[in-house]
Order: C-alpha cells, then sequence, then structure tokens
C-alpha cells in the first residue's frame, strides 16, 4: 500500500512538472518568438508528412513506368505483327484506323497500313463468304499472297493518282459521288431499298456505305482524271460526235472511229436488247441510253475508262435496241510513269 501511494505521488509530481513545462512555454510565447515557435511545430509535423509525400512520389513514379512500359509493348506488338507477321487481323485493322502506321511512302506521302488492310480486307470478306475460298489451303494461301500483292499495288497507285489529280486540278465532290449512287441505285445494281444496299455492301464486300463512298470517291477520281491525261482520245470521240451532228450515217462513223472490235463492224450495234439492269453495260452508258428518244444520238459519256457515244434504235418495251461507238482510254498506270520515276515507291512490307 505504502508503494502504491508513493507510485500516485511520483506521477502527480510528473504531471504537475508537465503542466508547469506548458505553462512556462506558453508563457514565453510572445510576438517575438511566435515565427520560431511555428517553425518548431512545423519540424515536428514534417517527420511524419515526409513519409506520406516519399509514398505518393513512389506510386506516381511506378504508375507512369508502367503506363511507359505498356505504351511501348503495345507499339512494339503492333510494329511486329503488322511489319514482320504481315497480320491482317480485325483488331490490327482497328490499330491501323487510330494510329497512322505507313505501308509505303509513294508521290512524296506517306500511304497509310489502313489504306492496305482496306483493300485487302474486302477482298478476303468476298472470296471467303461469297466463293466459300479457304485460306488454310495451299491454294487459298496462292490466293491470299495475289490479293496481298494487288492491294498493296493498288494503294500505290492511288498515291500517285491523287498526287497526279492534284498537279491537274482534278477533284470530286460529295455531289458527284451522290449522283453517282443514285445512277447505281437507280438500275438496282445494288438494290432498291436502302436496307437492301446496305445488306449487299455488307454481305458480299464487309463494306459500309461510307466504306462504299469511300471506295467510290477514289475510282471516280480516276475516271475524271483520265480524259485530262488522254486529250487524244477526248479530241476523237468530239470528232465523231460532229460528223454525226452533221448528218453521218451513225454505222459508217463507228466502223471509222470506234475501239469496241466486237461491235464496230456491225456498225456499233450491241446486238441483243438491253435493259436497265443489264449488267454488260456500264451504269453511266446505261443512264445516258435510256434517256434517248428512239433514234436520238446522246452526247459523249464518259463511262468511267473510256468514252461513248450511244443510239436509240428502237424501243422494245422495256427494252433498247442500240449501238455504241467506243473510244478506249488506256490504263490510268501507263500515265504514271513519269511520275512514278522521279517519286519511286518505297515500301515497308513485301507482300
Amino acid at each position: 500500500m505504502k508503494k502504491y501511494v508513493a507510485k500516485l505521488k511520483r506521477r502527480g509530481k510528473k504531471n504537475a512538472a508537465t503542466i508547469d513545462e506548458h505553462v512556462a512555454q506558453a508563457v514565453r510565447i510572445t510576438n517575438e518568438t511566435v515565427a520560431e515557435h511555428r517553425e518548431e511545430v512545423l519540424s515536428s509535423a514534417r517527420k511524419y508528412i515526409y513519409p506520406l509525400q516519399q509514398s505518393k512520389h513512389k506510386v506516381v513514379l511506378v504508375t507512369t513506368t508502367l503506363f511507359i512500359a505498356a505504351v511501348v509493348g503495345f507499339f512494339a506488338y503492333a510494329t511486329i505483327s503488322l511489319y514482320r507477321l504481315k497480320s491482317h487481323s480485325a483488331f490490327l485493322y482497328g490499330v491501323t484506323r487510330v494510329l497512322p502506321f505507313p505501308v509505303a511512302r509513294a508521290g512524296g506521302q506517306f500511304v497509310a497500313y489502313e489504306n492496305y488492310l482496306f483493300e485487302l480486307k474486302h477482298y478476303i470478306h468476298y472470296y471467303q463468304n461469297q466463293q466459300k475460298l479457304d485460306f488454310n489451303s495451299d491454294s487459298g494461301r496462292q490466293q491470299l499472297a495475289e490479293f496481298k500483292k494487288r492491294a498493296l499495288d493498288k494503294v500505290v497507285n492511288d498515291a500517285y493518282i491523287k498526287q497526279l489529280a492534284k498537279e491537274k486540278g482534278v477533284t470530286v465532290t460529295d455531289k458527284e459521288v451522290n449522283a453517282e449512287i443514285q445512277i447505281v441505285r437507280a438500275q438496282n445494281r445494288l438494290g432498291g431499298s436502302d436496307k437492301v444496299f446496305e445488306d449487299v455492301l455488307k454481305e458480299y464486300w464487309g463494306w459500309s456505305v461510307d466504306d462504299f463512298r469511300r471506295s467510290l470517291r477514289q475510282e471516280l477520281l480516276t475516271q475524271k482524271l483520265l480524259p485530262v491525261v488522254d486529250p487524244g482520245v477526248v479530241a476523237r470521240a468530239n470528232t465523231a460526235k460532229q460528223e454525226l451532228d452533221s448528218g453521218a450515217n451513225f454505222a459508217e462513223v463507228a466502223k471509222k472511229y470506234s475501239d469496241d472490235l466486237s461491235t464496230k463492224e456491225n456498225g456499233g450495234e450491241y446486238g441483243y436488247p438491253i435493259n436497265k439492269t443489264n449488267r454488260d453495260l456500264s451504269a453511266q452508258t446505261t443512264d445516258a441510253l435510256f434517256k434517248l428518244q428512239p433514234g436520238q444520238v446522246s452526247a459523249v459519256v464518259n463511262a468511267g475508262y473510256n468514252l461513248e457515244i450511244i443510239k436509240n434504235i428502237e424501243q422494245q418495251g422495256d427494252r433498247i435496241r442500240a449501238a455504241h461507238i467506243s473510244f478506249n482510254f488506256k490504263d490510268i498506270a501507263t500515265y504514271l510513269n513519269d511520275i512514278k520515276e522521279q517519286n519511286k515507291a518505297r515500301l515497308y512490307i513485301k507482300p
């Protein structure tokens, strides 16, 4: 009991001393010493705050390092898959639509890898779904190699065509693309309704309507460029039209000028009646023909890769007996030789 009382006395003295110390300290804090006291308090707190700051910095550093490693790893994976393995998976196609990986350099510009995969994938889709081609078979692998070469050649040529078109001031407007789609759809070549149109594009080529418009725009650019780079063909067509306007016989003019060897000796006659859904004629030719009355002759029509003068000989219900005079352009590749020599293409993959 005595020991317990002694212990309480010692504790009381210690608490009293602590209280006295705080009181004395409070007494010592004046306007002159407040700044010094604040610094003492802050110094005492820093030993607890510093480890927290260090932990926060470590978290940021580790997170940043992991993010950089993930980005580098992703780019390494994409680069190896595209340039070494030449993968054309849907995932990597999506990657190339976001990131501008190049597949070649042509016409002073980089050719996007996405352009190449865009062309390749519609070849694959058509032959896989419509022709039931097995790309894992020997013949399928050979065909795939050919498709890869064809797709790469096309996108490189497209780059040169765009360069040449820019130099010549040739462009394609949205209005022209829309008009061409209307012509094709009016002839029921891709379905009459919007739903059928979309389904046909998806089923045959794996395309959306925007994909089709993109492909059509490039095709129209080539078609508009041909008369500019080959004015001799345009001159021949205009000469033939002038002779017809002066009263010359259509059959005789066809024999004299037409490049269609299968019809020229027959006065340009097709030899079979034509309806609006006929696939043997270009959409532009069919559209011009069905605007003519019997006996009428069209103006010079740009049918895409040739010029045409068409005559409605006779109407037979919903069919027309017709004749034409054809003026063929050379392949567009012929006109790209000079520009290819000046700016040689550099390919980043070997198909």
